[in-house]
């Protein structure tokens, strides 16, 4: 038994170095998220893992209707990129906070979103086959569904070797258009998601990101 009107939603967004420039941008981005998910039906839970050598949760679960809104000084960049200790730990948080709610409290639906700029360079505490284990795992035992959204690689790629299927991931442009699209394509898909049957494959064929996609594919024939 779970509970089929929440959704457990855990973003993992990069503040390396390399994200520096962008940080309005991802800010406007996370915080148009947060105010049109408020206003849908149903709960929603959302967790909020800030990483670049270090990881920081900005957010530990909070009722989406009370999340505080992002701003300059809660998001700051600079470091390196520890992907792999930040998914981890992530996993790991959700999956102790599940074990011990009542199964009736636990969200029927739960989704990862992994956002990064830049590869794996700064783990000590996971290795990507660790992490591909623990999403495999999540997946085919939890139902749980992950998206992985990667600048300057390439994406499918780096998600398979985390477990993660090439329908949930997608290469997006890392500027000030290329954030912009990712969130509001983001924004929509979390809309759907929250709505579909606990069971529904809503990520499985990759046409929730066809946006993100189209304006990758767009800029590319441009360069």
């Amino acid at each position: 038994m779970s509970d089929a009107n929440a959704t457990e939603m855990v973003m993992i967004l990069d503040r390396s170095g390399s994200m520096g420039g962008l940080e309005s941008d991802v800010i406007g981005g996370f915080n148009a998220m947060v105010e049109k998910q408020r206003k849908q039906e149903g709960k929603a839970y959302l967790t909020t893992i800030l990483f670049s050598g270090k990881s920081f949760c900005l957010h530990d679960r909070l009722d989406i209707g009370k999340v505080p809104l992002m701003t300059g000084d809660t998001y700051t960049v600079g470091g390196c990129t520890a992907l792999c200790d930040a998914i981890g730990d992530a996993i790991r948080h959700i999956e102790t906070v599940h074990r011990y709610v009542r199964p009736e409290d636990v969200p029927a639906r739960c989704v990862f979103i992994i956002m990064t700029d830049g590869l794996e360079n700064a783990s000590h505490r996971y290795t990507a086959d660790e992490v591909r284990l623990m999403i495999e795992e999540k997946k085919h035992e939890k139902g749980w569904d992950f998206l992985f959204l990667g600048a300057n690689m390439d994406a499918v790629e780096t998600a398979k070797s985390y477990g993660i299927d090439a329908g949930g991931a997608v290469d997006f442009d890392c500027d000030e258009d290329g954030v912009r699209v990712s969130y509001d394509t983001l924004n929509e898909a979390l809309t759907t998601y929250r709505e579909a049957p606990p069971t529904g494959a809503v990520f499985e064929d990759g046409s929730w990101s066809e946006k993100i996609r189209q304006n990758h594919r767009r800029r590319v024939r441009k360069q």
